[in-house]
């Protein structure tokens, strides 16, 4: 297959290493995979992007930023925002894609932002789209995707929760996550302490966290980015509560997370929204460090209760899943990680996703019109199984006479 990407074209390629950016780290994983496994794949991103695998398109625009402050300023920067200017780039690298795609230098084109690529999508339906959604869909996301949807588009969710209030919209599959197992490497023994990473915000749970640890006498460690946004819920819940057993450590890139993880007695997600997905929690299991979640999002889809952690209701549930974190073996948590949430495994699950569409796009409207033209009217709204038969057998090819 000859296939092309984007997450954002105004940040490089792997994402700088202070820029937390799941998103760029799946989509290069996905794309390096591809090309393993003998796909040609493309992923459009800004000069000084580079890939070992995978080529790369500029499209000749710079970054727009290549550090966590120049990001800040961008995601804040009001001016920027409101003339688009962020978009205009995605917009111009999307357009880039859908013309090389009319050349049929590529069979599918793929989209971590769907905003970026559903006008072109639908002025171009001759070309199979695919986005992976990594958010919440709420209902004037619903919305806005019905307002451009064709047959062309399609949409990988996540987890099955994802779909919880959108159920209805063309999904592809349900595709999880999958992270380097080599680089989150297992650990048989652990600390006496337990462990947050993830961003400082309140739908994280932080707060919920501290409680936690209080409660049961653990030592907390803290990890994670704090934003502009979001410092009056730090000032308020996590800064007065810092002494010599809640530790916050600040932001610590991905690549010297293991040491933390591995390590820890377990990791607390106590979660406030309904969260997509979660790769910390495969992130955590995959080096035996057991995950306790609030019953939120795609908790459950991961998380297998009792086994590599627990899902709970409430912080008192919290607390006693942490008290109880022993039966937990740690080794099983590892072993279903290796079982589900490798890049391998993701990797082929978005190959067969691709196959999938390139095929069906190869039905011709010609083809589609033509078989139609046999359904007679009145059993086009078939109301039994007996005219649902009768449908099908009408719209099959008829024979070429010798």
């Amino acid at each position: 297959m000859k296939i092309a990407m984007m997450v954002r074209s105004y940040l490089p390629v792997p994402r700088p290493k202070d820029i937390v950016y799941a998103n760029i780290d799946l989509t290069v994983d996905i794309a390096e995979g591809l090309s393993r496994r003998g796909h040609t794949v493309d992923v459009y991103a800004p000069i000084g992007s580079k890939l070992k695998r995978a080529g790369v398109v500029t499209c000749n625009l710079r970054p727009l930023a290549t550090n966590l402050e120049e990001f800040r300023q961008l995601l804040f920067n009001t001016e920027s925002l409101i003339h688009g200017i962020p978009q205009l780039w995605d917009n111009y690298m999307a357009y880039e894609m859908f013309n090389r795609a009319l050349k049929a230098e590529y069979d599918v084109l793929h989209f971590d932002h769907p905003e970026s690529a559903m006008l072109l999508a639908k002025s171009h339906q001759s070309i199979p789209v695919v986005y992976t959604l990594h958010d919440p869909i709420h209902q004037p996301h619903k919305e806005g995707f019905e307002l451009f949807q064709t047959a062309n588009q399609h949409y990988i969710s996540i987890s099955d929760n994802q779909r919880r209030d959108a159920p209805d919209l063309p999904y592809l599959r349900t595709i999880h996550h999958g992270i380097d197992t080599k680089l989150f490497g297992f650990s048989a023994k652990a600390d006496n302490y337990l462990l947050y990473y993830g961003r400082i915000v309140p739908e994280k749970g932080v707060k919920e966290a501290i409680e936690v640890a209080r409660k049961t006498h653990h030592r907390l460690l803290i990890i994670g980015p704090t934003y502009p946004d979001a410092m009056v819920y730090f000032d308020q819940y996590v800064k007065p509560n810092l002494d010599d057993q809640i530790l916050y450590l600040g932001f610590v890139e991905r690549e010297q997370m293991p040491k933390y993880i591995q390590k820890a007695k377990a990791l607390l997600t106590p979660v406030q929204w309904e969260e997509p997905f979660g790769l910390t929690s495969i992130e955590s299991m995959s080096c035996g460090t057991p995950v306790i979640s609030f019953n939120r999002g795609a908790a459950p889809e991961i998380i297998q209760n009792g086994k590599t952690g627990f899902v709970v209701n409430t912080t008192a549930e919290m607390v006693e899943a942490v008290n109880n974190i022993k039966k937990i073996k740690r080794q099983d948590a590892r072993d279903y990680t290796l079982a589900n949430y490798s890049i391998s495994s993701m990797v082929k699950n978005y190959e067969s996703a691709f196959k999938e569409v390139i095929s069906e796009q190869r039905i011709t409207p010609r083809v589609v019109s033509r078989r139609l033209r046999r359904v007679p009217n009145i059993l086009r709204e078939a109301s039994s199984k007996r005219q649902l038969q009768k449908v099908i057998k009408a719209t099959k090819p008829r024979p070429k006479r010798r």
